[in-house]
């Protein structure tokens, strides 16, 4: 493989997983052009720096991160992976669409009205309470709540439409009291599997202490992921499920999966993303 000029997205300081792109592009002989959006860049220079890139990895979940995927795109740049992702995978109403039409075990899941009278009719019927309020877009648990009856459902969803944006779609979901169950998929394989402890009633290990743990993917979970990778055309992702009994239920998935649940094995998750960027590359060329 030739060297080949890669584009990197990412939201703030230099961090580990900076720096083992850094390491890993050194090793095969490639260069890393930064594009930090938490810094300005204008028109001009996000010209010149795409110009040079023969692909671009994303590794920003934040939202300006789907703007900037966007403008790379309009200039003609192949971006791992593409704002697409955000608009019918991460998108939590339409992953629960997909789940469905797939046919992958999933929570029961509403898409609430804006109208907060018909809202509070509609959580009303759906499920008994307790009951999980999201907003449709959102990472590491933001916009994400549990009520226990009809009037803290109304308070959520108003302090949602305060905080983010009035009338913004909202889902019901029913609650599960579980563990979240990570797998991070790269082209197709299973790379990594990591067990979530709950911070309060949530499983986003954001703020975890304990030690990250591995579970075995069964029989049962291996053919749910299946069909999840024949149903989304990502090549990093992390997908999570729960388990309500002995059955295995898709929540969500994560365009940009976290590289650091074990440190020891983020080098091995970056080398097999750059083989990723590499025969994207090359397959384009043929």
């Amino acid at each position: 493989m030739k060297n080949l000029t890669i584009g990197y997205l990412f939201y703030g300081k230099i961090g580990d997983d900076e720096n083992a792109f850094i390491e890993e592009a050194q090793k095969r002989g490639h260069h890393l052009i930064f594009f930090n959006i938490a810094e300005s860049i204008d028109e001009k220079e996000l010209r010149r720096r795409a110009g040079k890139c023969d692909i671009i990895y994303n590794n920003s979940a934040e939202e300006p991160a789907i703007e900037l995927s966007k403008s790379l795109e309009e200039l003609g740049k192949k971006v791992i992976d593409s704002s697409y992702t955000y608009y019918y995978i991460e998108d939590k109403w339409m992953f629960y669409l997909k789940c469905k039409k797939h046919k992958i075990p999933c929570p029961k899941t509403i898409l609430l009205p804006t109208n907060i009278a018909q809202a509070k009719k509609e959580i009303k019927k759906f499920s008994s309470f307790p009951v999980v309020l999201k907003r449709v877009d959102g990472c590491c648990g933001e916009f994400v709540d549990r009520a226990n009856n009809l009037s803290e459902a109304e308070q959520i969803i108003k302090k949602f439409w305060k905080k983010g944006g009035e009338r913004l779609p909202i889902i019901a979901q029913e609650f599960i009291k579980s563990k979240s169950y990570r797998i991070t998929v790269i082209d197709g394989e299973i790379v990594q599997t990591v067990i979530k402890n709950k911070t309060g009633w949530k499983s986003t290990a954001v703020y975890q202490k304990k030690a990250f743990l591995t579970f075995k993917v069964n029989k049962e979970l291996k053919k749910s992921l299946k069909k999840m990778i024949n149903a989304v055309s990502i090549k990093v992702f992390g997908a999570d499920y729960m388990k309500k009994g002995r059955k295995w239920l898709a929540l969500e998935i994560n365009a940009q999966p976290d590289l650091g649940f074990f440190p020891e094995e983020r080098g091995m998750l970056v080398e097999k993303i750059f083989d990723v960027l590499e025969k994207r590359v090359k397959y384009a060329k043929t």
